[in-house]
């Protein structure tokens, strides 16, 4: 089982929009990066995912998901009133993918990028190195552990 994060702006999409529907898949739509793109090509169900809240006040990792969807075709890109809106993606060989994933864990608090930055089991996590824009990235199970271990989580 793969372990990943993903980022959000916590308006569109927030743990806590997860947490008050827990059984209900909510698609993970808009990456609009090749290499984030082929990430979510690469996760399959049950892996799980860091929730992390991005270009908020309150920037960090917030909880877990779990996926329940592997990776199909991002409707918002077919969609003219989505801001996802892709009219260059062909149809019949779609550009973009979305997943689905449920509420897994929401932390009693947020870890926020100035803490994570401090844990030397993170240093060759890209979250933490600067520059680092992809909206999905692999996490190995090492910083996975290190990253739990910090929330208190149960995951």
């Amino acid at each position: 089982m793969a372990k990943w994060l993903v980022k959000t702006e916590p308006e569109e999409c927030s743990i806590d929009d997860f947490a008050s529907t827990p059984d209900k898949p909510i698609v993970w739509e808009g990456v609009r990066n090749y290499q984030a793109r082929n990430f979510l090509r690469q996760m399959r169900e049950g892996d799980m995912a860091f929730i992390y809240h991005s270009s908020c006040k309150l920037i960090g990792i917030a909880g877990i998901a779990r996926i329940v969807k592997e990776a199909y075709p991002d409707p918002a890109q077919f969609n003219q009133k989505s801001p996802y809106f892709d009219g260059k993606s062909p149809k019949d060989n779609p550009r973009w993918d979305a997943v689905d994933m449920v509420h897994g864990e929401k932390f009693e608090r947020l870890l926020p990028l100035d803490e994570l930055k401090t844990i030397d089991a993170l240093a060759a996590l890209p979250l933490v190195k600067q520059g680092n824009r992809l909206s999905v990235m692999p996490v190995s199970e090492s910083e996975w552990k290190a990253i739990v271990k910090v929330a208190g989580a149960r995951k």
